[in-house]
């Protein structure tokens, strides 16, 4: 991996004057029309961003006013957002003057003053002539940059960047930058960590970060918002327009939360691993949403079971352990919760007591502990025989059942027979 970058991408505000807003304004227009221009003229199964351009350029230039690579970054983005609609199973969704793709020819960010140099598309009535191209301008845009943003940025010449226009109405370049990934640790270690509601992170060696805080939160701005949404709806002319403004001022906080926490959590799992000289192991927790969604639930259950932010955990573990040289494992989960990390017997007691999922219980050996703690350990001793197993994929969960109906494997050590299941190898990867 020594060779290997990562991408990391910096958020900086830009000030703009009142006439950069408007030309912003109409690049972004531009650039979101054309992408919807691209996605309906070209035939939905054609993903390749070569075949998109050789059909579709010429009429972006003329047609939508866009420069050369403005154009060819509008069929980049038409092609991957195709591809990831495909893989999902999704049409493409309708493009929204939101932002716009630039690289190296049409960007360039400048350290001396701290402006961002992009190229803006003039509008319509800027053409020169009747017959000639749309004119496009080469703008300096000054940066407001804190003192994370100039760190990351100081001495270093990006060559893309996405210009954005956020919810609050407010513009900001994503610059990417790339580092040079740093060696990953070697070890025979594993820390185990289980994403949980109740707890949002658990880990085998003892750290936990509670989610009721987080829930607490959530069921705070849920219940804010229908107020106000009430509000708004109802009552005097003041008191709707007040309950606008406050539902504006609140738009946001909530992810940001969730964000900061986020961050936090990720950020001591990896100093963790780094103090521990180990390799991290987590869930594979795609998909979860959809499976829950099936599942019989009240309102307020769905809701939360909706907000769970494992996505972005497990995003801000992977850019977090490449730029420290951890290593990041992602197993299977099937069994993790219900395996008993003592004797490795998948025989879980089921009653009144447990039915909460908080307490765990083995029906073959007795042990008692917190549900998340054994399941934190299960994903660490899955984990390690990913990592130390030759080939690191062979792992498998071999069940064979005898006359009786029940479950049966070979067991971890020994290769006797149990009555109940056992885990021997686990998960195919």
């Amino acid at each position: 991996m020594g060779g290997m970058n990562q991408v990391l991408t910096i958020v900086c505000k830009l000030n703009p004057t009142p006439s950069q807003v408007v030309l912003i304004e109409a690049t972004l227009k531009a650039f979101a029309d054309g992408c919807n221009y691209a996605n309906s003229q070209v035939k939905p199964q054609i993903t390749s961003k070569t075949t998109i351009q050789n059909n579709v350029y010429q009429d972006l230039r003329s047609e939508f006013g866009l420069s050369a690579n403005l154009a060819a970054r509008a069929c980049a983005r038409v092609g991957s957002n195709r591809k990831t609609a495909k893989q999902k199973g999704k049409p493409v969704q309708t493009f929204k003057p939101t932002s716009a793709d630039y690289d190296a020819r049409i960007f360039a960010f400048r350290e001396k003053d701290w402006t961002a140099s992009l190229t803006l598309i003039g509008g319509r009535k800027a053409r020169i002539a009747e017959d000639s191209a749309p004119k496009t301008l080469r703008e300096h845009i000054s940066i407001d940059a804190g003192n994370y943003q100039r760190g990351k940025l100081k001495d270093r010449k990006p060559t893309s960047a996405q210009l954005c226009k956020h919810r609050d109405g407010k513009f900001y370049i994503h610059i990417q930058v790339k580092d040079e990934v740093v060696k990953p640790i070697k070890s025979n270690k594993v820390i185990g960590v289980d994403f949980g509601r109740r707890d949002i992170a658990v880990t085998s060696i003892g750290d936990k970060w509670d989610g009721k805080q987080i829930t607490d939160k959530r069921d705070k701005f849920s219940r804010l918002r229908a107020l106000l949404q009430t509000k708004a709806s109802k009552g005097t002319r003041s008191t709707r327009r007040r309950a606008r403004q406050i539902l504006q001022r609140l738009s946001g906080r909530e992810k940001r939360y969730q964000t900061w926490l986020n961050h936090n959590i990720s950020k001591l799992i990896v100093l963790s691993a780094l103090q521990n000289n180990a390799i991290i192991a987590i869930e594979d927790l795609s998909g979860i949403r959809e499976r829950t969604n099936q599942l019989p639930r009240n309102k307020t259950e769905r809701r939360r079971s909706n907000s769970w932010a494992f996505f972005q955990l497990r995003m801000f573990l992977t850019y977090k352990c490449l730029r420290s040289g951890v290593e990041l494992v992602v197993v299977n989960p099937a069994y993790t919760s219900q395996t008993c990390a003592e004797c490795l017997h998948i025989h879980p007691v089921r009653g009144k007591s447990y039915r909460s999922g908080k307490i765990f219980k083995c029906g073959h050996c007795g042990n008692h502990c917190d549900a998340d703690e054994n399941g934190s350990q299960m994903i660490s001793i899955v984990g390690a025989a990913f990592v130390n197993l030759p080939g690191g994929s062979g792992l498998f969960c071999s069940l064979s059942s005898q006359v009786l109906g029940l479950l049966q494997t070979p067991a971890l050590q020994g290769g006797g027979l149990f009555t109940t299941r056992k885990l021997t190898a686990l998960w195919i990867f």
